[in-house]
Parts: structure tokens; sequence; C-alpha cells
């Protein structure tokens, strides 16, 4: 028997649970919109797990180009419902979350430690804008030291839980060349990109709006190369043409949970049969066992071994970081 799929309703009701604490906005209107006819007129059905979140962003869109306001925010949903329509249909939700770069970071120094590697080439997996593919553009601060350009447009901050080490932080390896896979990627460079990246902004969490301003403005004039494709199809290539005076590392946040599960062993095999041939390193953030949504486990792996090590626990936008360090 097939796997009854959650209701309209349903879906929203657990939008606004997930954002009770982070978004009192979304959660007010997800509440509201779950009973609302207006809402069930433009989402297809059955609808997609994650249309409360691109109905959400197609209304952010329209409001920041001026096209409706949020006090008024359900007269939207009737004049500009054909918009909407099309916005939940076709538009993936698309998080480019520059403050994941904080924890990122002390995992790629890790990486660096384990191997002794100074070069990088770095591949991101779901680029989405390719922000956090800048990540060493950026000013970071932790308990027991900075790393990073002095004076950078943007600078990155939490909490450490268990700190990050100064001998970590110590480490400065270069990057020689960066490329992301993005099934559909965002250009930076233009006002109708920015203006899509923003609205999957929650709008009431201003600290990441502005983080996303400092974060385009330093990458704006020189964005990283974004190959389009499906990464399952694309990987291979790219790790076939890597070379061997720099360790290729490769990372994803939330991607391959997106994918079906034949073409996520696709990229896992992609990645063993590149490892085999020489040194690779693999940075991913796994959703915890336990159910709870709310943070990630952060795994090296590393080749021509294989070993897997998780080295931290974070929260999924990167706020806090109880580092392990995997030893």
């Amino acid at each position: 028997m097939a796997e009854e799929r959650p209701s309209l309703a349903e879906l929203f009701r657990f939008q606004a649970e997930q954002a009770v604490g982070r978004s009192p906005r979304y959660a007010e209107l997800c509440r509201r919109f779950a009973d609302d006819p207006n809402v069930a007129a433009i989402v297809e059905t059955p609808p997609r797990w994650d249309a409360p979140l691109r109905l959400l962003s197609g209304l952010h869109y329209l409001v920041l180009s001026g096209a409706a306001e949020w006090d008024s925010i359900s007269d939207a949903l009737v004049t500009h419902r054909d918009f909407l329509g099309r916005f939940v249909g076709e538009q993936a939700v698309q998080t480019n979350e520059v403050q994941r770069c904080w924890m990122l970071l002390p995992c790629f120094l890790e990486a660096a430690r384990r191997t002794g590697a100074g070069t990088f080439d770095v591949i991101e997996l779901g680029a989405s804008a390719g922000l956090n593919l800048g990540w060493d553009s950026y000013r970071y601060r932790y308990a027991d030291g900075d790393w990073g350009p002095a004076g950078a447009q943007l600078e990155l901050a939490g909490e450490e839980r268990r700190p990050v080490p100064a001998e970590l932080l110590a480490l400065t390896p270069r990057i020689r060349s960066r490329v992301g896979i993005e099934l559909n990627p965002i250009d930076i460079t233009t006002d109708r990109g920015v203006s899509l990246l923003k609205s999957f902004v929650w709008p009431d969490q201003t600290w990441r709006l502005e983080q996303l301003d400092r974060a385009i403005a330093a990458l704006r004039n020189e964005p990283p190369e974004l190959v389009q494709g499906d990464l399952a199809d694309l990987l291979p290539g790219l790790l076939d043409s890597r070379r061997d005076d720099a360790l290729t590392v490769v990372w994803q946040t939330a991607v391959l949970g997106y994918l079906p599960e034949d073409r996520n062993q696709l990229v896992r095999a992609a990645l063993a049969n590149s490892g085999a041939t020489g040194p690779l390193a693999f940075v991913e953030a796994t959703a915890p066992d336990n159910g709870d949504h709310t943070y990630y486990g952060l795994n090296l792996q590393l080749w021509p071994d294989g070993q897997s090590v998780q080295v931290a626990y974070a929260d999924v936008h990167g706020s806090w970081i109880d580092w392990l360090g995997g030893s």
C-alpha cells in the first residue's frame, strides 16, 4: 500500500511549528494559510512537501519587488495568483545560507590538518548562487582565534558549545580553484537573481538578509564558477579532471537529502572511485537519526582509505557548533 501523503493543511501546520521561535511572521502565516481556499487554488495537488516554503518565498519576492505588502499579504493570493502558481510549481527552494560557512570552516581546516594539504581545489554540491564557495573571502571569529582576511566585507561568528581549537585556526590552506554544481543556479550579478535569493530568507530574520547583502557584495564582481546540471551526472567528470598537486575538497550541506536514493548512491560511488586514485576529502552535513531537524552532524571522509569521522554537531543554519574533532 502506498504511503499516504500529508495534506496541504498538514504541511502548512507542520511548517508553522518549524517557524515558531525562528520567524513569528511565517509561523502566523502558515497557521492562517492552512485552511485558506485561495492557497489551495494556487498549490498543485498533491502538494509538494516544500509547498509552504515555495509559496512564502513567492510572496516575499513580491514584497521585495514592491508588488505586495506583508500587512495585506492575503490580497496577493488573489491578485498575483497566476504568478504564485508558477513560482510554487517551478521554483525550487534556494537557501544560500552563508552563516553555514562558520560551521564548515573548521571542517575544511580539519581536512588540511589530517592530510597536510596546503592547497585546495573545492567543489560544492548544490551551490545555489555560489556564496559559500567564497568562504575564504570572509572573516571568522571563534573563542580561540580569528580566521580570514582582516577588513572582509562579511564577518561571521556564533556560539561554540565545545570550542574550535586555536591550532586548527592557525592553518591557512590556499584555494586554487572553486566550482559549484547546481541544477538551477542563481546569478548574483543581476538584480533579479539577488531578489530571488533574498526571497528564500525568512523576512523577519533581518540579520540573515544583512549577511546575504555582505556576501553578495564580496563576490558579485567575481562570482565563483557554477556548472548547471544534475550533480550525480556532472560530479564524475569534475573529479576525473582533478590534479594530484592539491587536495580536492567536496562538500554538501543539504542537497543529497533531496535526491532519490539511486542518484545519491551515484554521487557516493563517484567519490569512492575517485578517492581510490588519490587524496580526496568530502565534508557532509547529515540529519541526526533522532528525527531532530534543527541540527546537523558534520562528517569528514578522507581517501584513499575512505574512512569517515564525525567532527562536529551544528545548527542547520550554522548559528552554533559543538566541535568534536573526531580524534
